[in-house]
């Protein structure tokens, strides 16, 4: 145990002025603090453990406005690929910002950017930037649709491929039945189900969409069973069906060449987000040669889609993820800490899973069917310094050190000690 960890492990964080700055929020900004990072979104239960405002971040860590330091597992929700502020990614971006960012004509940056993701992308021949991932995952539908002359799409159960009506459910606020009528749903993992569908519904079709592996929340996470993709991509070449790979989150952590490529097989279209930029916000839609003329027939754009700063940042990270094998060192990093996670679980009674691919993550406690322990637990971790949330997959950065592991599973086992004084009859 490090020197010091025990007594930083034993301290509890108090949030007087996140709870005030919240207050504040409330009035101004709907929710206060809205979408997945807000409070009411049921991946930060009791509310009242978790830090709602940050000052400051660094590396592994970020500081909120009471001045407490958290280990983050979340990285901004994946964003924070390499650490945060980043030296050369941000030195990239300053010397951007000294030839201007936001132009009428765009920065030549967008071009080196497009070359360096077909160099580094197995399935690209072209990119195609915008902001989020949502924007890009939308792009995939339109072209799959204008390039097949079809309507139906395909979804994974499960699926989270951002807040655009066509992603949602019918009962969902303001999504209207014909935003989903189109949608076709089928298990994961079940090629048998997407072959049905696809019979029964021949030449209909325009796309099949999903994450790389299921990654969804409240949920065992699941990677592709053997032969899976490559029994997908054999289908969807013969019946003209378009395979859209959802890696807004995967992108670049487990394969830099891309996530179908570390399954062995090629999309389509790919969709990037999360690790191009470190933070810098871009997104990018790459396909096929076969693809290029539907989207340069297509008007789809936006205010800051072409801004450089962003670009350049990007290929400073997408080249600093090459150097350090990025791949390879969240692997060894986030075993290191999950085996030390279940341990520390073990040594108190716990039975903690742990499911996905070890760069992203998924924690539960399989002792209570009900989830309870499970958010006590996290609540106890959150509040000596280690920031998790309950029902969602984690992130590896590439600043995290072997310190840094160390005492998120001191924190963890004291958390573990804690939430069984609470459950004697764990064990």
């Amino acid at each position: 145990m490090l020197k010091g960890a025990c007594e930083m492990a034993m301290k509890t964080y108090k949030y007087d002025k996140n709870r005030a700055m919240f207050e504040r929020a409330t009035k101004v900004i709907p929710a206060g603090v809205y979408g997945h990072l807000g409070p009411g979104e049921g991946c930060m239960i009791p509310v009242s453990s978790f830090p709602l405002f940050s000052e400051r971040a660094e590396g592994s860590y970020f500081w909120d406005l009471d001045g407490n330091r958290f280990v983050d597992y979340m990285c901004a929700y994946g964003p924070n690929v390499l650490g945060y502020r980043d030296a050369d990614v941000d030195a990239a971006a300053k010397k951007q910002m000294e030839y201007g960012n936001c132009t009428t004509s765009p920065s030549v940056k967008m071009v080196e950017l497009a070359e360096l993701m077909v160099d580094t992308v197995a399935t690209a021949d072209w990119a195609f930037f915008a902001k989020n991932g949502g924007d890009v995952t939308t792009l995939a539908i339109m072209t799959a649709r204008a390039a097949t002359h079809r309507k139906k799409i395909v979804f994974a159960k499960g699926f989270y491929h951002g807040v655009a009506p066509w992603t949602q459910k019918v009962d969902y606020p303001g999504v209207l039945p014909e935003d989903v009528a189109n949608n076709i749903y089928m298990p994961w993992n079940d090629f048998d189900a997407f072959e049905k569908i696809v019979n029964e519904n021949e030449g209909e079709i325009a796309a099949y969409i999903a994450t790389p592996y299921m990654h969804g929340n409240f949920i065992d996470n699941e990677l592709p069973a053997e032969g899976y993709w490559q029994k997908i991509r054999k289908l969807c070449t013969e019946k003209g069906i378009i395979l859209i790979i959802d890696d807004v989150r995967c992108g670049f952590r487990l394969d830099t060449a891309g996530s179908d490529h570390h399954y062995g097989f090629e999309a389509d279209l790919i969709c990037f987000c999360k690790a191009i930029a470190n933070g810098w916000n871009v997104s990018a839609l790459c396909g096929k040669d076969f693809l290029k003329n539907t989207v340069s027939g297509m008007t789809y754009t936006g205010s800051y889609w072409m801004s450089a700063v962003p670009f350049a940042a990007g290929i400073a990270c997408i080249n600093k993820l090459k150097a350090l094998d990025a791949p390879k060192l969240f692997r060894e990093k986030a075993v290191k800490l999950t085996d030390g996670l279940k341990a520390a679980a073990a040594n108190n009674g716990f039975d903690l899973v742990v499911s996905g691919e070890p760069a992203l993550f998924y924690l539960r406690i399989a002792n209570d069917d009900s989830l309870f322990i499970h958010q006590d637990w996290v609540q106890e971790c959150v509040k000596r310094g280690v920031f998790i949330t309950n029902h969602h997959n984690h992130f590896i950065n590439a600043s995290l050190s072997d310190e840094d592991i160390q005492f998120t599973v001191d924190v963890a086992e004291d958390a573990f000690k804690t939430v069984k004084k609470r459950h004697p009859e764990i064990g």
